[in-house]
């Protein structure tokens, strides 16, 4: 049986690795900057182009080889580059498939930094962004100009995890001349499948659930080989490069990510469904509840809901900090994709640092609280938000 023919869970433990003549069975870690060449010639056929192989580790280094292809057979994608973060995946394919004078429509729903970097930072080197609601295409339609390069979206959404209809998005990027940039973070391919609904390009931050334990940052960006060469051509130059260490963390976490993907949807869906009985929660977005309103998109593009909660407290930024602080379990950190329960309060850390008038756009309120469900029994997650059941 080839690769070609091995169901997902395979893959993420069997594809993309490669013995040495040691045949360890654990992919090796290639602690190296540089590599040595047999002769002058053949230094000069691989900075060429003419010979494959290994140069130096800031664009070419065996360990973060294994781990693009493996993300990349995962994705059903030709083609993956390893980055240092999410954010610099994010960066690394805007100045890769973008010049200066293009034009991006993006959605409002977006991580904060993410946000930040398309509103501020890429607009300083002539790259302008329209924001618009990512569950309306006919906001994507209007919004198309004949300089539009690039559509960006995150489905599900940080932190009220909206959905996109992505086959829709690609479709009306494609008739504008436009590629469609998928965000899937939150899903991973253990979820979601962008490329195959139409999507162009997908980003990742590995640092969440690729990782699966929060122990290193990294990004990718993946899709069509000759469509990204600008990209792997940002990485050669810029340098913003994924190391070789944590690459073989990453190779580890993908091959439980199946099994994790699956317990962290299961714990998230209980934990949803309890939070919509409490009296303090004025209202909880998760993609598998019925009450979401693209709950019946979400269930054909996804395999499950995900691991993100998210819940609106009554009473506002006091009550949502009062949840917090009474927590004695749940992690109080932004991050996510950790097999342990995270919980944040977007207005005031992710989403911080976008105007107030931005974030009443994207519905980030003050009382929402977003949970990144982890591995412990949901059992002690309901005990550690048990103030949300209390009414005096």
């Amino acid at each position: 049986m080839s690769q070609h023919e091995w169901h997902a869970e395979t893959l993420g433990v069997r594809a993309g690795g490669e013995q040495t003549a040691f045949g360890e069975n654990s992919e090796a870690m290639f602690l190296t900057s540089s590599f040595v060449f047999e002769s002058a010639a053949q230094a000069a056929a691989r900075f060429g182009g003419k010979e494959p192989g290994n140069i130096y580790s800031r664009f070419t280094n065996p360990t973060v080889t294994m781990f693009q292809n493996k993300l990349a057979a995962l994705e059903g994608a030709e083609f993956c580059v390893a980055t240092s973060s999410g954010m610099s995946a994010i960066l690394a394919c805007v100045m890769g498939l973008c010049s200066a004078g293009d034009h991006i429509v993006a959605s409002r729903s977006l991580f904060g930094t993410t946000a930040q970097l398309f509103g501020n930072i890429l607009k300083r080197w002539g790259l302008e962004t329209t924001f618009v609601s990512l569950s309306d295409p006919e906001e994507w339609r209007a919004a198309v100009q004949p300089n539009t390069k690039l559509f960006f979206v995150e489905t599900p959404s940080n932190p009220l995890t909206e959905i996109c209809d992505i086959t829709a998005l690609a479709d009306i990027a494609h008739a504008a001349g436009a590629l469609l940039v998928v965000d899937n973070c939150f899903c991973t391919p253990a979820v979601q499948k962008p490329l195959e609904l139409g999507a162009d390009v997908i980003v990742h931050s590995a640092t969440k659930y690729i990782d699966g334990q929060g122990r290193c940052l990294g990004g990718a960006v993946l899709g069509n080989k000759a469509l990204l060469e600008p990209v792997y051509g940002f990485l050669r130059t810029a340098g913003p490069t994924m190391s070789a260490f944590n690459a073989w963390v990453f190779l580890k976490g993908l091959e439980t990510l199946h099994v994790r993907m699956e317990a962290h949807a299961r714990s998230a869906l209980e934990l949803a469904q309890w939070l919509e009985r409490q009296p303090r929660v004025e209202r909880v977005y998760y993609p598998g509840l019925a009450s979401h309103p693209q709950h019946a998109l979400a269930m054909r593009q996804q395999k499950n809901g995900g691991a993100i909660v998210s819940f609106d407290v009554k009473g506002g930024q006091p009550a949502a900090w009062h949840l917090i602080d009474s927590t004695r379990m749940i992690s109080i950190t932004a991050n996510l994709g950790d097999a342990k329960s995270t919980i944040t309060h977007p207005a005031t850390t992710t989403h911080s640092r976008v105007s107030a008038e931005a974030r009443a756009a994207a519905g980030v309120g003050d009382g929402l609280i977003r949970v990144a469900v982890g591995l412990e029994h949901v059992d002690d997650l309901k005990a550690d938000l048990a103030w949300l059941g209390t009414t005096d």
